[in-house]
């Protein structure tokens, strides 16, 4: 079995550029934190809703060019904000900039009974779509996305919720055939499509009996379709906690005991000095 890798995600809101690029900088340097995260919000969803925030890929970017060993991506982006179109060229253009070291997470966006997860999308003038559709546009848009890193040639695309005529995309990816695929969420019909499409699955919330029930619908959808399950990696997010590290560290264990390959630790903000060596002292190499 695979040794699980571990990553930090630092959130990028109520913070500073200046604290963000620390936090990197110190874990790009420590070999045991594997891969860094950010998360795709266009306003605050904890601490001072009225807070500072960054957009996510433009912030990815920044810190791609200025690491060299991580790998770097965002957990994950909603589909609600950017056109797959769009999204790919992104994806494609930090690929680039970071010299083949995306992880391309992505995701149905916001769900409707999170608290606030309308309040970003009407703030920005952008549509809500409901869940059917929502989930729709998600599927679709992993298919585009991945034919637009894939194909030569221009190509159409009619869709029930995308349309595209003569799409095409150069350049292309660094990574051939394309950036790792990473699904978040948890519904049954999300995960539907990561049995289709990724290549690491990120399912977050409820204790760990409910993520492994999650896990085993996974691969009961991977052999419907006639997939080996095992071709996807299994990740969940685990908050750390400064001030009980040996709690976090049973998450962990807990965590690696199921299954588990690839492990973010979802740093609370604001980062202590040191934080990133702080990880890999106290929570990673204990675990392994």
């Amino acid at each position: 079995m695979p040794d699980t890798t571990f990553g930090i995600l630092t959130v990028p809101s109520n913070v500073s550029y200046d604290d963000l690029q620390r936090v990197w900088l110190e874990a790009d340097a420590i070999p045991e934190i594997a891969h860094a995260w950010l998360f795709d919000h266009l306003m605050p969803i904890t601490g001072d809703l009225e807070g500072p925030i960054f957009e996510g890929w433009t912030m990815l970017s920044a810190l791609a060019a200025r690491t060299n060993r991580l790998r770097v991506g965002l957990l994950v982006t909603s589909n609600r904000i950017r056109p797959p179109a769009l999204l790919a060229k992104i994806a494609t253009t930090v690929d680039i900039v970071s010299g083949g070291r995306l992880d391309f997470g992505i995701g149905v966006g916001s769900r409707p009974d999170v608290s606030f997860a309308r309040r970003e999308y009407e703030a920005n003038g952008l549509p809500y779509l409901e869940t059917r559709d929502a989930v729709q546009r998600f599927a679709e848009a992993c298919t585009v996305i991945r034919r637009l890193w894939t194909e030569d040639e221009p190509f159409d695309f009619d869709g029930e919720q995308v349309q595209l005529t003569g799409a095409y995309s150069n350049p292309k990816p660094v990574q051939r055939p394309h950036p790792p695929i990473v699904v978040g969420g948890r519904a049954s019909a999300t995960l539907r499509v990561a049995a289709q499409h990724a290549d690491i699955c990120n399912i977050a919330g409820g204790d760990m009996d409910d993520i492994m029930s999650r896990n085993k619908l996974l691969d009961r959808y991977c052999t419907e379709i006639g997939r080996d399950p095992a071709e996807i990696t299994r990740s969940i997010p685990l908050p750390v906690s400064y001030d009980d590290p040996g709690a976090t560290r049973a998450s962990i264990g807990e965590a690696i005991d199921a299954g588990i390959r690839h492990v973010i630790l979802t740093l609370p903000d604001s980062y202590p000095a040191g934080v990133a060596q702080w990880v890999a002292d106290e929570l990673i190499r204990p675990s392994r």
